[in-house]
Protein backbone atom coordinates (compact mmCIF):
# COMPACT_ATOMS: atom_id res chain seq x y z
CA UNK A 1 0.00 0.00 0.00
CA UNK A 2 1.54 3.50 -1.52
CA UNK A 3 1.61 6.59 1.66
CA UNK A 4 1.88 9.68 -0.15
CA UNK A 5 3.94 12.44 1.93
CA UNK A 6 3.32 16.25 0.84
CA UNK A 7 5.63 18.79 2.29
CA UNK A 8 8.61 16.08 2.31
CA UNK A 9 11.66 17.94 3.16
CA UNK A 10 10.34 19.81 5.65
CA UNK A 11 11.44 19.20 10.13
CA UNK A 12 8.19 17.04 10.76
CA UNK A 13 8.52 15.70 6.81
CA UNK A 14 12.30 14.41 7.17
CA UNK A 15 11.43 12.47 10.03
CA UNK A 16 8.26 10.78 8.71
CA UNK A 17 10.73 9.65 5.66
CA UNK A 18 12.22 7.51 8.51
CA UNK A 19 9.40 6.50 10.53
CA UNK A 20 6.79 5.00 6.89
CA UNK A 21 9.82 3.89 4.98
CA UNK A 22 9.22 0.49 4.90
CA UNK A 23 5.25 1.69 3.46
CA UNK A 24 6.15 2.26 0.07
CA UNK A 25 6.21 5.94 0.89
CA UNK A 26 6.38 8.69 -1.92
CA UNK A 27 7.95 11.74 -0.85
CA UNK A 28 7.09 14.91 -2.56
CA UNK A 29 8.35 18.55 -2.58
CA UNK A 30 6.50 21.44 -3.10
CA UNK A 31 8.62 21.29 -6.72
CA UNK A 32 6.86 17.83 -6.62
CA UNK A 33 3.35 18.88 -6.11
CA UNK A 34 1.41 22.35 -5.77
CA UNK A 35 -1.14 22.71 -2.86
CA UNK A 36 -2.94 25.06 -4.15
CA UNK A 37 -2.97 23.61 -8.03
CA UNK A 38 -5.98 21.48 -7.94
CA UNK A 39 -5.46 19.72 -11.16
CA UNK A 40 -2.29 18.48 -10.07
CA UNK A 41 -3.26 17.43 -6.74
CA UNK A 42 -5.84 15.67 -8.37
CA UNK A 43 -3.25 13.88 -11.18
CA UNK A 44 -0.99 13.30 -8.32
CA UNK A 45 -3.03 11.35 -6.51
CA UNK A 46 -5.07 9.40 -9.14
CA UNK A 47 -1.41 8.82 -10.12
CA UNK A 48 0.33 7.19 -7.16
CA UNK A 49 -3.43 5.94 -5.67
CA UNK A 50 -2.02 5.84 -2.05
CA UNK A 51 -4.37 4.54 1.17
CA UNK A 52 -2.51 6.53 3.39
CA UNK A 53 -1.87 10.96 2.73
CA UNK A 54 0.63 12.77 5.45
CA UNK A 55 0.39 16.16 4.55
CA UNK A 56 2.68 18.31 6.76
CA UNK A 57 2.48 21.18 3.79
CA UNK A 58 1.29 24.73 5.18
CA UNK A 59 1.99 28.21 5.17
CA UNK A 60 3.38 28.84 8.53
CA UNK A 61 5.42 31.87 8.56
CA UNK A 62 3.06 33.37 11.72
CA UNK A 63 3.62 37.26 11.18
CA UNK A 64 3.54 37.25 7.01
CA UNK A 65 -0.03 35.83 7.21
CA UNK A 66 -1.02 38.96 8.99
CA UNK A 67 0.08 40.85 5.53
CA UNK A 68 -1.14 37.98 3.37
CA UNK A 69 -3.73 36.56 4.68
CA UNK A 70 -5.29 35.58 1.54
CA UNK A 71 -2.11 33.45 1.09
CA UNK A 72 -2.74 31.73 4.13
CA UNK A 73 -6.86 30.77 3.38
CA UNK A 74 -5.27 29.45 0.00
CA UNK A 75 -2.33 27.09 1.11
CA UNK A 76 -4.04 26.40 5.13
CA UNK A 77 -7.84 26.22 4.24
CA UNK A 78 -8.67 26.06 0.64
CA UNK A 79 -5.89 23.60 -0.59
CA UNK A 80 -6.57 21.49 2.48
CA UNK A 81 -10.23 21.41 1.24
CA UNK A 82 -9.61 20.56 -2.09
CA UNK A 83 -6.95 17.58 -0.67
CA UNK A 84 -9.55 16.50 1.12
CA UNK A 85 -11.89 15.93 -1.33
CA UNK A 86 -9.28 14.15 -3.57
CA UNK A 87 -8.28 11.68 -1.09
CA UNK A 88 -12.24 10.40 -0.49
CA UNK A 89 -12.27 10.47 -4.08
CA UNK A 90 -9.79 7.47 -4.19
CA UNK A 91 -10.44 6.07 -0.53
CA UNK A 92 -7.93 7.04 1.04
CA UNK A 93 -6.51 8.04 4.41
CA UNK A 94 -5.66 11.74 5.20
CA UNK A 95 -3.48 12.39 8.14
CA UNK A 96 -3.26 16.44 8.66
CA UNK A 97 -0.97 18.33 11.02
CA UNK A 98 -2.46 21.60 12.42
CA UNK A 99 -1.29 23.96 15.48
CA UNK A 100 -1.79 25.49 19.27
CA UNK A 101 -2.31 28.02 17.84
CA UNK A 102 -5.87 27.81 17.29
CA UNK A 103 -6.67 28.34 20.90
CA UNK A 104 -7.00 31.67 22.38
CA UNK A 105 -4.72 31.01 25.15
CA UNK A 106 -7.58 32.08 28.28
CA UNK A 107 -7.12 28.71 30.48
CA UNK A 108 -4.07 28.04 32.14
CA UNK A 109 -4.27 24.43 32.34
CA UNK A 110 -3.60 22.36 29.19
CA UNK A 111 -6.30 22.53 25.90
CA UNK A 112 -8.00 19.21 25.38
CA UNK A 113 -9.35 18.58 21.90
CA UNK A 114 -13.16 18.88 23.20
CA UNK A 115 -12.32 22.57 23.92
CA UNK A 116 -13.77 24.84 21.87
CA UNK A 117 -10.93 27.16 19.86
CA UNK A 118 -10.85 30.72 19.63
CA UNK A 119 -7.98 31.43 17.06
CA UNK A 120 -5.85 35.14 17.90
CA UNK A 121 -4.56 35.51 14.12
CA UNK A 122 -4.70 35.24 10.33
CA UNK A 123 -2.28 31.87 10.48
CA UNK A 124 -4.41 30.36 13.55
CA UNK A 125 -8.01 30.78 11.59
CA UNK A 126 -6.67 29.68 8.58
CA UNK A 127 -5.09 26.26 10.56
CA UNK A 128 -8.57 25.97 12.23
CA UNK A 129 -10.90 26.44 8.94
CA UNK A 130 -8.48 23.71 7.21
CA UNK A 131 -9.37 20.87 10.21
CA UNK A 132 -12.82 21.92 9.71
CA UNK A 133 -13.01 21.23 5.91
CA UNK A 134 -11.06 18.01 6.73
CA UNK A 135 -13.48 17.12 9.28
CA UNK A 136 -16.44 17.88 7.27
CA UNK A 137 -15.37 16.13 3.90
CA UNK A 138 -13.51 13.08 5.09
CA UNK A 139 -14.65 10.74 8.06
CA UNK A 140 -11.41 8.79 7.47
CA UNK A 141 -8.96 11.21 8.72
CA UNK A 142 -6.51 12.05 11.53
CA UNK A 143 -6.50 15.72 12.62
CA UNK A 144 -3.32 16.14 14.73
CA UNK A 145 -2.52 19.27 16.52
CA UNK A 146 1.18 20.01 17.90
CA UNK A 147 2.90 22.75 19.17
CA UNK A 148 6.78 24.31 19.55
CA UNK A 149 7.83 21.81 16.59
CA UNK A 150 11.39 21.38 15.68
CA UNK A 151 13.43 18.71 13.94
CA UNK A 152 16.81 17.95 12.67
CA UNK A 153 15.75 18.84 9.38
CA UNK A 154 15.73 22.56 10.95
CA UNK A 155 19.89 21.96 11.67
CA UNK A 156 20.04 22.61 7.76
CA UNK A 157 17.89 24.13 6.59
CA UNK A 158 18.12 28.23 6.40
CA UNK A 159 14.63 28.53 8.27
CA UNK A 160 15.89 26.75 11.01
CA UNK A 161 13.93 26.61 14.08
CA UNK A 162 13.97 28.40 17.68
CA UNK A 163 16.53 25.80 18.73
CA UNK A 164 18.69 26.84 16.15
CA UNK A 165 17.59 30.63 16.06
CA UNK A 166 19.01 30.28 19.65
CA UNK A 167 22.28 28.57 19.07
CA UNK A 168 22.74 31.02 15.77
CA UNK A 169 22.77 34.49 18.04
CA UNK A 170 24.32 32.91 20.73
CA UNK A 171 27.38 32.24 18.67
CA UNK A 172 27.01 35.03 16.85
CA UNK A 173 27.24 36.88 20.37
CA UNK A 174 24.18 39.04 20.04
CA UNK A 175 21.47 39.86 22.62
CA UNK A 176 18.65 37.94 23.07
CA UNK A 177 15.48 38.78 23.66
CA UNK A 178 12.97 35.95 24.22
CA UNK A 179 9.31 36.31 25.60
CA UNK A 180 8.35 35.00 29.09
CA UNK A 181 4.65 35.55 29.31
CA UNK A 182 4.09 32.44 26.07
CA UNK A 183 3.96 29.38 27.83
CA UNK A 184 4.39 26.19 25.17
CA UNK A 185 5.30 22.59 25.00
CA UNK A 186 8.28 22.22 22.48
CA UNK A 187 8.19 19.13 20.54
CA UNK A 188 10.42 17.16 18.91
CA UNK A 189 9.76 16.16 15.19
CA UNK A 190 11.17 12.72 15.15
CA UNK A 191 8.93 11.79 18.36
CA UNK A 192 5.94 13.70 16.87
CA UNK A 193 6.48 11.31 13.80
CA UNK A 194 6.77 8.19 15.72
CA UNK A 195 3.73 8.40 17.35
CA UNK A 196 1.70 9.90 13.90
CA UNK A 197 3.25 6.22 12.90
CA UNK A 198 1.46 4.53 16.06
CA UNK A 199 -1.50 5.98 15.86
CA UNK A 200 -2.39 5.67 12.41
CA UNK A 201 -2.14 2.05 12.74
CA UNK A 202 -5.00 2.14 15.31
CA UNK A 203 -7.27 3.15 12.76
CA UNK A 204 -9.16 5.76 15.46
CA UNK A 205 -9.62 8.21 13.39
CA UNK A 206 -10.28 11.99 14.63
CA UNK A 207 -8.65 14.96 16.22
CA UNK A 208 -5.36 14.82 18.25
CA UNK A 209 -3.47 16.40 20.20
CA UNK A 210 0.37 15.37 20.12
CA UNK A 211 2.85 16.99 21.92
CA UNK A 212 5.97 16.10 24.07
CA UNK A 213 5.35 16.73 27.97
CA UNK A 214 5.48 19.43 30.38
CA UNK A 215 5.34 23.35 29.69
CA UNK A 216 7.57 26.14 29.67
CA UNK A 217 8.02 29.65 28.30
CA UNK A 218 9.72 30.33 25.47
CA UNK A 219 12.35 32.07 27.65
CA UNK A 220 12.49 28.62 29.61
CA UNK A 221 12.96 26.54 26.68
CA UNK A 222 16.11 29.02 25.77
CA UNK A 223 17.14 29.19 28.86
CA UNK A 224 17.13 25.23 28.32
CA UNK A 225 18.72 25.03 24.98
CA UNK A 226 21.95 27.41 26.70
CA UNK A 227 22.71 25.69 29.57
CA UNK A 228 22.65 21.66 27.63
CA UNK A 229 24.79 23.67 25.12
CA UNK A 230 27.34 24.72 27.46
CA UNK A 231 26.39 28.55 26.24
CA UNK A 232 26.45 31.55 28.37
CA UNK A 233 25.13 34.32 25.91
CA UNK A 234 23.45 37.69 26.92
CA UNK A 235 19.92 36.47 27.64
CA UNK A 236 16.68 38.61 28.47
CA UNK A 237 13.22 38.25 29.68
CA UNK A 238 10.68 40.03 28.08
CA UNK A 239 6.84 40.19 26.91
CA UNK A 240 4.98 39.27 23.97
CA UNK A 241 3.85 43.19 23.84
CA UNK A 242 7.33 44.34 24.11
CA UNK A 243 8.27 42.02 21.39
CA UNK A 244 5.64 44.05 19.43
CA UNK A 245 5.45 40.68 16.94
CA UNK A 246 2.69 41.02 14.02
CA UNK A 247 0.29 38.58 15.08
CA UNK A 248 -1.25 37.77 18.52
CA UNK A 249 -0.03 34.31 19.99
CA UNK A 250 -1.60 33.03 22.63
CA UNK A 251 -0.46 33.50 26.05
CA UNK A 252 -0.99 29.82 26.74
CA UNK A 253 -1.20 27.09 24.05
CA UNK A 254 0.06 24.20 26.25
CA UNK A 255 -1.95 20.91 24.67
CA UNK A 256 -3.48 17.65 26.60
CA UNK A 257 -3.31 14.60 24.73
CA UNK A 258 -6.24 13.43 26.38
CA UNK A 259 -7.50 11.24 23.04
CA UNK A 260 -4.08 9.89 22.60
CA UNK A 261 -3.89 9.04 26.30
CA UNK A 262 -7.48 7.07 26.03
CA UNK A 263 -5.99 4.84 23.41
CA UNK A 264 -2.92 4.20 26.12
CA UNK A 265 -0.43 5.81 23.32
CA UNK A 266 0.44 8.77 25.46
CA UNK A 267 4.23 8.04 26.89
CA UNK A 268 5.92 10.78 24.70
CA UNK A 269 8.93 12.21 27.33
CA UNK A 270 9.10 15.40 29.25
CA UNK A 271 10.32 18.23 26.57
CA UNK A 272 13.71 18.68 28.52
CA UNK A 273 14.48 15.04 27.52
CA UNK A 274 13.38 15.50 24.21
CA UNK A 275 15.67 18.50 23.75
CA UNK A 276 18.39 17.10 24.83
CA UNK A 277 18.03 14.39 22.68
CA UNK A 278 17.98 16.34 19.55
CA UNK A 279 21.00 18.48 20.94
CA UNK A 280 22.95 14.93 21.40
CA UNK A 281 21.95 13.84 17.50
CA UNK A 282 22.30 17.54 16.40
CA UNK A 283 26.19 17.03 17.32
CA UNK A 284 26.59 13.91 15.38
CA UNK A 285 25.57 16.35 12.19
Amino acid sequence: MTTLLIGANGQLGRELQQVFHDRDLVPLTHSDCELTDYAQVRDTLRKYRPSLILNTAAYHQVDECEEFPERAFAVNTLAVRELAIAAKAIGAVLVHFSTDYVFDGRKRIPYREVDPPGPLSAYATSKLAGEYFVRAVLPQHFVIRTCGLYGLAGSRSKMGNFVETMLRLAQEGREIRVVGDQIVTPTNAKELAGKVRQLVETGAYGLYHITNNGECSWYQFASAIFEMAGLHPCLQETTGAAFGAPARRPAYSVLNNANLRSLGLDDLRHWRDALADYLTERARL
